[in-house]
């Protein structure tokens, strides 16, 4: 198999991670793939049509995309304990924890575009306040329910870590740790798991 990825990229890293609890780390070659919200990319567009990492191009020649498609495929392929409860109340709300997770690094990967990719001049301050307020309001739902989490480590609080490592690497001063204690104590064990050690940003 092979992974269209980036390092820099929270989507992809959410991959890297849940393929290597899967215990999946070396079948899949990981292609180090630029990507720009602006730049043409012909090579990417040719598997994934919107142009957009993390793509996997299965051991079939299929490829499949986007972040949650490919993990919940990667979970088929393996005998250990799932990242995705197969049915009933965990399993949706693992599915809700996912959620949450991939609509805070949405706001924020359009933050750091419109901050960082943007034009000075053409950049919208209260459409980034707006974008902000999406991720501290998904960041007091972790804080709150992350007593729950019972020590698991699935597809939830993959995106849980994803989101707490990109908002360390891309936005340091945002402080995300003031007020969340619980939020703190759990990446603190979190970031410790070789899957998460192994794929930080750089």
């Amino acid at each position: 198999m092979k992974l269209r990825t980036n390092r820099a990229s929270p989507f992809a890293r959410k991959v890297r991670i849940a393929a290597r609890e899967a215990g999946l780390g070396g079948r899949i070659e990981e292609i180090e793939t630029p990507v720009s919200p602006v730049a043409a990319n012909d090579e990417l567009a040719r598997e994934n049509p919107l142009v957009k990492i993390p793509a996997l191009v299965t051991g079939a020649g299929e490829v499949l995309y986007d972040s949650a498609v490919i993990c919940e495929y990667l979970d088929t392929l393996h005998e250990g304990v799932k990242l995705f409860p197969a049915a009933g109340p965990r399993r949706f709300a693992a599915l809700r924890l996912q959620a949450l997770a991939d609509g805070i690094l949405d706001a924020a990967v359009l933050c750091r575009y419109e901050t960082f990719a943007r034009p000075q001049p053409l950049r919208w301050a209260e459409w980034i306040e707006g974008q902000q307020r999406k991720i501290f309001g998904g960041l007091a739902a972790l804080e709150t329910g992350v007593d729950g989490w019972s020590g698991e480590f699935g597809i939830g609080q993959i995106g849980a870590a994803c989101v707490l490592g990109y908002l360390d690497f891309r936005f340091p001063d945002w402080d995300w740790r003031t007020g969340r204690p619980r939020l703190v104590q759990w990446y603190e064990t979190a970031a410790r798991r070789p899957s998460v050690r192994d794929t930080a940003p750089s």
